[in-house]
């Protein structure tokens, strides 16, 4: 299992306080909204919906505000709300590529991937260097398996990313290999996750895509390695634990092998994926029957 994408969002919010009001805005509209700002900075998003409803009460036309609604609605993952609010910013700014850049991500959310790139097809019309739309559109064209034409839009996005923050690249990297790894590009793929992990070494993604490309190539020792790190990052990774569990069984060490099992069968029961707990299960077993035949052999 190899680790899912993640579409640029954050960015968004840094970028929508830098709208101004239009001429004749009212004072307290705009001092509301730039107190949802700072909610929706803080990642208090229903406060932060709270606020750009009063100044939007206060001034229908407020477009910023309708497009930062949908922003704190995209996050609490309430889509329709989200779609209207953008709906509502592009009908009053038409030029708001910040309201294109959210609703494509709400559209890629809900799996409407040919409307998303499209969102960002009208971003790149109106911004040609925004690179969040190459990226973004890269991502939604990867969920359509067109892996080829993704990779030229990840491409693009890192021609025009700024060298910081490095944790921008690195996601677009490690997307980058994603696309190379469905390819069967291994190596490409393990060069992508290896710059994405240089750029942020906290990068739990990166490492465990790397350990899955290690295991498709065969290399069980990098792939235990990668799945440490991925763990080391984050205990609970159920996947990362019955990865390296493969591995271990892979390199003939079945009592490591059987304790990663265990382990991600334990996760995977108390996050209700049974699907994956019961398949982990039947590895245990196949691992168990190994030990008496190894031992026999000694």
């Amino acid at each position: 299992m190899i680790s899912k994408l993640f579409l640029l969002t954050a960015l968004t919010i840094s970028l929508l306080i830098c709208q101004v009001d239009k001429v004749g805005a009212i004072t307290n509209a705009s001092v509301i909204f730039r107190s949802g700002v700072e909610l929706l900075r803080q990642g208090n998003y229903q406060q932060a919906v709270v606020k750009f409803t009063e100044a939007i009460n206060i001034n229908k036309d407020y477009a910023a505000a309708y497009s930062n609604r949908c922003l704190a609605n995209l996050q609490l993952e309430d889509y329709q709300n989200a779609v209207s609010d953008c709906n509502q910013a592009i009908n009053k700014a038409p030029e708001n590529i910040e309201a294109y850049i959210n609703r494509g991500i709400v559209h890629y959310r809900q799996g409407n991937y040919t409307a998303a790139i499209e969102d960002n097809n009208q971003v790149l019309s109106r911004q040609p260097q925004d690179f969040r739309a190459y990226y973004n559109r890269g991502v939604a064209t990867a969920a359509l398996q067109d892996y080829r034409k993704a990779i030229i839009d990840y491409q693009r996005a890192l021609s025009l990313v700024s060298e910081t923050p490095s944790y921008l690249r690195a996601d677009i990297y490690n997307d980058l290999g994603l696309a190379k790894f469905h390819l069967n590009d291994y190596k490409a793929a393990t060069r992508n996750f290896t710059l994405a992990i240089s750029l942020n070494p906290q990068s739990e993604r990166a490492y465990f895509n790397r350990g899955c490309t290690c295991g498709k190539s065969g290399d069980n020792i990098g792939a235990v390695k990668d799945f440490s790190n991925t763990v080391r990052l984050n205990p609970s990774n159920a996947q990362a634990y019955a990865n390296r569990g493969i591995a271990y069984h892979n390199l003939g060490y079945e009592q490591a092998a059987i304790s990663d099992l265990q382990t991600a069968a334990l996760y995977f029961d108390k996050t209700g994926e049974q699907t994956a707990y019961q398949k982990t299960l039947g590895l245990i077993k196949i691992v168990q029957r190994q030990i008496p035949i190894i031992e026999e052999t000694v």
